[in-house]
């Protein structure tokens, strides 16, 4: 015999629904659970049903309303529904079963008169203990069960994950297909509210419940995310969203499918190479390097410290490492350490109470507090006074701080990323900096290679920022001649990328009028640039990294065109590239 549960409900489980699990329990088979519960529990039973089950020997007088959660069940395999009219909502059900719908007239309708209503009842227990009777006895439950079995194999034998959840983001299915994706079981999300189950949110900026008083109007769906599975893997994930709609087209909820693309994300990555991530551009080697520890970095909590020279794209690392990282809805809140006065560091980092000093008109919250739930990037951290040093010390060995004035420890859930332009090792032996803290903020340390080591991501640079500077001046098709890039490339960019983009800025207005960045329009000491590759002369030269790189770069990674530049064959280049794996040649040669 297939085994199951049955779910009798009706609205508020004090007459009906409860009558329909006492006859179901005289004749359901014994491999059936049967039970009852209330859309909106009433406070006790309905005496006049308790009088009329009596005469069908039955005694309900112990018995409660319920609701359909304390019942402890994860799933049900059939829903038989007692409504008054056809019209009434019903709520999603664990499980997502098979939903029949008994329309039966309600001793409520009839006004509060303890006889009418007993009258009602004795009518409707009469066709309640003969749906019941046939539901059971002419195979209808048996066909039901079956359904939803053979349905849940499929569901669980496609590779993909569902849930689904109601309007009030109250989770009600879960798959085994889901389970395996994230790691999590059914018996621990069914139930609750999805944003507590996912942290950071699965539909992050995507979702359509953040406001109870809307109803979602979509047809359709389709966005990708990544999540931090429990394991500590990070799951690269395409979702696809569909509303719920009950026979009367009213929203009852949504049904996700989640389809784990990882494997494929990844093997394209390798394959294809990457010109960007998380608004980073950048193919060498070194920056695909930093892109890995961006992701890497997404399932573990731990403080980061961002190294490199001023303009390397400091700030934009890490966020992308808050993007990344289950902190990502929570907020993200900068700090240049450098540029604040010494006296009002702490004042700004930690707060502080009113009257604590003169102007403290009012309390204020310092950054810590501003970033709770999230991320706090301290740039320049090198500059922190030495008092300031220690309390952030104390922040990262206890989780708590002081404000300004005040002597009560507060908890501030915030990651620590911090930045600096100086080697913090250096400082620590000057006696600058604390090496006890520099040990606590270099758990992780990220090194960013400034822009003269990575000369053939330039023209990429040059492409990207061109392109979104044209769009938003309007002035589209602007390009960049060949002989004005080879400049751009051979220029050491002390500045590195921000000196690029503010150099880029300037050529988009000098050649607005002709749509062509020449040599003519760039600055005096770019343009007087050597860009000659030395060619080698005879079997005595040889090639060397920093030529080939830029000789590359020129050619547009073309590596029969760089070969002809540096007046070598092709062989050679293929072999010297082959001896320098190290060297970003731009994936497959092109012709």
């Amino acid at each position: 015999m297939i085994k199951g549960s049955v779910l009798f409900m009706c609205r508020d489980n004090s007459a009906m629904s409860q009558m329909a699990e006492a006859f179901a329990k005289q004749v359901a088979p014994k491999d059936i659970d049967v039970l009852s519960a209330g859309i909106e529990p009433a406070k006790s039973m309905e005496p006049a049903a308790v009088e009329v089950m009596k005469e069908y020997g039955i005694d309900m007088s112990s018995m409660q309303p319920k609701a359909v959660s304390d019942l402890g069940i994860l799933q049900f395999d059939l829903v038989v529904a007692l409504t008054g009219t056809a019209d009434d909502t019903l709520p999603p059900v664990s499980g997502s079963p098979p939903v029949v719908r008994w329309v039966i007239r309600e001793a409520r309708a009839l006004g509060e008169e303890h006889a009418d209503k007993k009258e009602t009842l004795k009518q409707a227990a009469g066709t309640i203990r003969s749906l019941v009777a046939d539901l059971f006895r002419c195979g209808y439950c048996e066909a039901f069960l079956t359904y939803k079995i053979n349905t849940d194999k499929v569901i669980d034998n496609i590779p993909l994950g569902i849930l689904a959840h109601d309007k009030n983001r109250k989770i009600f299915f879960f798959s085994r297909g889901a389970e395996k994706l994230t790691g999590m079981s059914a018996g621990g999300v069914i139930g609750r509210d999805c944003h507590d189950v996912f942290v950071p949110r699965l539909c992050g900026d995507n979702c359509s419940f953040c406001d109870h008083d809307v109803i979602p109007l979509f047809e359709k769906k389709c966005y990708s995310t990544v999540i931090p599975e429990v394991r500590g893997e990070r799951k690269e994930l395409d979702v696809t969203v569909v509303p719920i709609l009950d026979a009367k087209s009213r929203f009852q909820g949504v049904v996700a499918s989640l389809a784990d693309n990882t494997p494929l994300v990844s093997i394209m990555r390798e394959y294809e190479g990457e010109d960007a991530f998380c608004g980073i551009i950048g193919r060498t080697n070194e920056m695909r390097s930093v892109f890995q520890q961006i992701r890497d970095l997404g399932v573990y909590d731990v403080p980061v410290n961002i190294s490199g020279e001023t303009g390397t794209g400091k700030e934009l690392v890490a966020r992308a490492i808050h993007k990344e990282s289950t902190r990502r809805d929570g907020p993200f809140v900068p700090i240049n350490c450098g540029a604040l006065p010494e006296g009002l560091v702490e004042s700004e980092l930690f707060g502080h109470v009113k009257g604590s000093f003169s102007g403290a008109v009012r309390d204020k919250k310092g950054r810590f507090e501003l970033a709770d739930g999230g991320t706090l990037f301290l740039d320049e951290v090198a500059e922190l006074p030495q008092s300031a040093q220690v309390k952030l010390l104390r922040f990262l060995q206890e989780g708590t701080l002081e404000k300004v004035g005040s002597e009560t420890p507060i908890s501030v859930n915030v990651r620590i990323i911090s930045a600096t332009n100086k080697d913090l090792k250096k400082e620590v032996e000057k006696g600058i900096f604390r090496s006890d803290l520099y040990y606590r903020l270099n758990v992780v340390p990220i090194s960013l290679p400034p822009l003269r080591e990575r000369k053939s991501d330039i023209p990429l640079l040059v492409n990207h920022f061109i392109k979104r500077m044209s769009a938003k001046s309007g002035i589209n098709g602007i390009t960049v001649s060949n002989e004005a890039m080879d400049h751009l490339v051979a220029y050491d960019w002390p500045g590195n990328v921000r000196e690029l983009q503010n150099v880029l800025q300037f050529l988009v207005i000098k050649a607005a009028a002709g749509k062509t960045v020449k040599v003519a329009h760039l600055p005096p000491e770019i343009r007087g640039r050597d860009v000659s590759v030395a060619k080698p002369r005879g079997r005595r030269s040889k090639l060397v990294r920093e030529t080939v790189e830029n000789a590359l770069a020129r050619a547009g990674w073309n590596k029969a065109k760089a070969a002809r530049i540096l007046g070598v064959g092709r062989a050679t280049l293929y072999r010297f590239l082959e001896k320098h794996p190290e060297i970003d040649a731009g994936g497959d040669d092109m012709l």
